[in-house]
């Protein structure tokens, strides 16, 4: 668990489902993101099981809960993501949309930055996105993330926007 001044990042469980449920089905996850087929409670908690309680297992880390502390209500994921098409381990975030605007993310996403860098000793951390998503660029950007390449996580798939940041830009924040 991650405690930063205003928020509890903690593992996702199968309880988290309608949250889940509500999250993937927003229209910004489903315009950026896309649609992950999860419409019911039972399609949420497969998410959860097999992508990331089945990460924590096989790497010891993952997509993460947001928990906002004033309420305990969970407001979104931030973790970190080891997949198979990616050399690096990638930042991942969401929120739902009406906490947007709060620093959320930028504040979760600093405390999962220096967990991956401090604790699991990554040199180097990748971010994705879709063109489009230029909240999240300016996310990654403030956080000292920088352009470096288009990619392609399938073959006929979207192409992408990867950003990277390594110890000396982190050590420099």
């Amino acid at each position: 668990m991650l405690q930063t001044p205003r928020l509890t990042i903690r593992p996702l469980g199968v309880d988290d489902a309608p949250f889940i449920l509500e999250l993937v089905n927003e229209p910004a996850w489903l315009a950026h993101i896309g649609n992950k087929g999860i419409h019911s409670r039972d399609d949420a908690e497969g998410y959860i099981r097999n992508g990331p309680m089945r990460m924590y297992a096989d790497r010891g880390f993952g997509l993460w809960a947001v928990d906002r502390d004033a309420d305990r209500e969970t407001i979104g994921i931030c973790g970190l993501i080891k997949r198979d098409t990616l050399d690096d381990v990638d930042l991942g975030f969401a929120f739902l949309q009406r906490v947007w605007g709060n620093g959320y993310a930028h504040e979760a996403a600093v405390a999962t930055v220096t967990y991956g860098t401090d604790v699991l000793k990554l040199a180097r951390i990748v971010a994705i996105t879709t063109r489009a998503n230029r909240r999240s660029s300016d996310l990654l950007r403030k956080l000292g993330f920088r352009f470096e390449r288009d990619v392609r996580l399938e073959e006929n798939g979207d192409e992408l926007e990867l950003y990277a940041i390594g110890n000396d830009a982190i050590a420099a924040r």
